[in-house]
């Protein structure tokens, strides 16, 4: 008996991102402001970090609705209809809640339904490890358009009296979409998990009646309820800056020689807005030619996870510190420990 033959998909040939866009909260904490909680000052926050001020979003500010907000900026750069997409994919590790995803709610409120839509979990390196899935279902056939949002309300699992974290994070959104290209766009993916740190950056719990925090925010019209453990970010800052400097350059060479390009031909390096330092660390390490730009948001921004690298991305084309069609090396690594990188063209 002859087994039928199953019919495969096949997509475009390349995939592109078309369109950047982001949200950033209105609200700007200073390190001023920071420093009535800890024990710091400007100059230390500054000197440690590169972190002047960051954003965080209101109390009844969700994560859904910072990627909205960041999803619909996106497909308007992009001339992409919501209607259009085949999948929604969101970065982000600060959902408070387990299922139903933020994804989904985001894919609906935009109007994307019935797009397939899912949540991501991979911390800083979530908005990478969305952009390599997004080329792979663009050039599969799985979807013609894909949205990927990087998003975290990091405001909400900070400890405000923690000395080590406390000035760190910040809240907002960035998207992408991605779409079918008649030239390659994005270069190979190149991505790793480290798990056996996977205590060096981590949550805390401790025990909360979520009725006094309302400010996480409701999924439509579901309402926490009831006392349940929530957690706070902790983070052995040596450990991580050692394995972000020294583990993470390699990467970017790997991206880079992957894609056929050497650091010469960059007209931009995006990495995850963690630290200035690592920033400046890593520019060291790859030799990096001092014509090309390097994305600083964490100056205004502060440390946005999953969000930093298409928040950056945003602000370097809308100031015109990257040019659009160039090309750009961006990488995450965080939480997990986990890493993505690759070298995108930038819409």
């Amino acid at each position: 008996m002859t087994r039928p033959t199953i019919t495969e998909r096949s997509g475009a040939a390349h995939a592109r991102i078309w369109g950047v866009g982001g949200y950033r909260p209105e609200r700007v904490v200073t390190n001023d402001e920071v420093c009535q909680w800890i024990d710091s000052s400007d100059e230390w926050i500054r000197s440690r970090s590169g972190i002047e001020e960051r954003r965080w979003a209101r109390e009844d500010e969700s994560v859904i609705d910072m990627s909205c907000a960041a999803a619909e900026d996106a497909l308007t750069k992009a001339g992409v209809g919501a209607d259009q997409l085949g999948a929604v994919i969101v970065a982000n590790v600060t959902h408070p809640f387990q299922t139903p995803s933020a994804a989904a709610a985001v894919a609906h409120r935009i109007g994307a339904t019935p797009a397939a839509a899912f949540d991501l979990s991979a911390a800083c390196a979530g908005y990478c490890h969305g952009i390599g899935l997004a080329n792979d279902m663009v050039r599969g056939g799985t979807a013609e358009f894909v949205l990927v949002i990087g998003v975290e309300k990091l405001s909400d699992f900070t400890d405000k009296h923690d000395r080590g974290t406390a000035f760190i994070f910040g809240d907002g959104a960035g998207a992408a979409v991605v779409g079918p290209s008649d030239f390659p766009g994005i270069g190979p993916t190149v991505w790793g998990s480290k798990g056996e740190d996977w205590d060096v950056i981590r949550n805390k719990y401790s025990w909360v009646d979520l009725r006094d925090h309302a400010h996480v925010g409701s999924l439509e019209e579901q309402s926490p309820r009831d006392a349940m453990p929530w957690s706070y970010l902790t983070m052995a800052g040596q450990s991580v800056f050692r394995w972000a400097v020294y583990a993470m350059a390699p990467v970017c060479r790997e991206a880079l020689d992957a894609a056929g390009i050497t650091a010469g031909d960059l007209d931009a390096f995006i990495p995850h807005q963690a630290n200035i330092r690592i920033v400046d660390a890593l520019v060291k390490q790859l030799k990096l030619p001092e014509h090309v730009p390097v994305a600083d948001d964490i100056r205004h921004q502060g440390n946005t996870s999953s969000a930093s690298i298409p928040l950056a991305t945003d602000r370097m084309l809308t100031e015109g510190q990257a040019p659009h069609g160039g090309l750009a090396l961006q990488i995450g690594f965080g939480a997990g420990l986990v890493y993505a990188a690759q070298v995108v063209v930038l819409p």
